[in-house]
């Protein structure tokens, strides 16, 4: 609770994520409006709503409808990992980071996507689906990017802003936020979302059927991270995969809530 007061808060009776948000003569198009947001209490991740309808999905912009869901509104971070790691005795990051105090609020990486799915179930949540992660990054307009139609480098983590370093904050470029208040949907790390790739899925939204793939050898990234600088990996619609069962110091996750619409992993 005490970092969800840093990072949003109401200004002239409009809720606002963004560090800053009280200091004087803040320019508020420079954050995004926040949708009604929840807590999971068991490990702390703060949820934004994604509402239900229908969003333009994938480089055709298909229409595709989907259900409300909550979305956290930024990846798990290494302090939510390690009160999993003790709390459940799961095996650590593989890294050697993961527990210095100053990336305490950066997001866990050196996971795959069974660390991710078993993090998860024990927060009560799940990994979002790829429709859900890409409604999460673009909205309703199709848009190229979280924060509009233009490659801009400076909002978002990515190689030619990284200097020397690699992750970000999680509450870092909110410049760069997604139209629902999404810290992150570009730049960073990139995410495991809960579907196997199937490179001919988007065909089949496009005739209706929104069934996931039943099988498949890789998993779904979404995102972009520190490590590129091509803006086609930061896209919004951009595809990427990955074997579950690899762990890489530029893949994270962040978690979706149960309820209407929600496949569990």
């Amino acid at each position: 609770m005490s970092e969800l007061a840093n990072i949003c808060g109401f200004h002239n009776g409009v809720l606002v994520t963004g560090a800053s948000v009280e200091m004087e003569g803040l320019k508020l198009a420079g954050f995004q409006r926040a949708r009604p947001m929840v807590i999971n209490e068991k490990d702390g991740t703060v949820l934004l709503l994604v509402p239900g309808g229908k969003f333009l999905a994938g480089d055709e912009k298909i229409g595709v409808n989907l259900p409300a869901f909550y979305l956290g509104v930024t990846p798990v971070t290494n302090g939510q990992y390690g009160k999993f790691v003790k709390a459940a005795g799961h095996r650590a990051p593989d890294n050697k980071f993961w527990q210095e105090a100053g990336k305490a609020d950066h997001p866990v990486t050196n996971v795959d996507w069974n660390d991710a799915v078993a993090y998860s179930r024990w927060a009560g949540l799940r990994l979002p689906t790829e429709l859900e992660w890409e409604k999460a990054a673009r909205g309703v307009d199709g848009r190229e990017y979280p924060w509009g139609g233009e490659w801009d480098e400076k909002k978002c983590r990515n190689d030619k802003t990284k200097g020397n370093e690699t992750t970000a904050r999680v509450w870092g470029y909110p410049e760069g936020c997604g139209p629902w208040g999404h810290y992150q949907m570009s730049g960073n790390i990139w995410e495991w979302c809960a579907d196997w790739y199937d490179n001919a899925a988007y065909g089949r939204y496009k005739q209706g059927d929104l069934t996931p793939p039943s099988q498949g050898t890789a998993r779904v990234l979404r995102g972009g991270s520190w490590l590129i600088g091509d803006p086609e990996g930061f896209r919004a619609a951009f595809r990427d995969y990955d074997v579950p069962g690899l762990r890489y110091d530029y893949d994270g996750f962040r978690c979706a809530g149960l309820g209407a619409g929600a496949v569990s992993p």
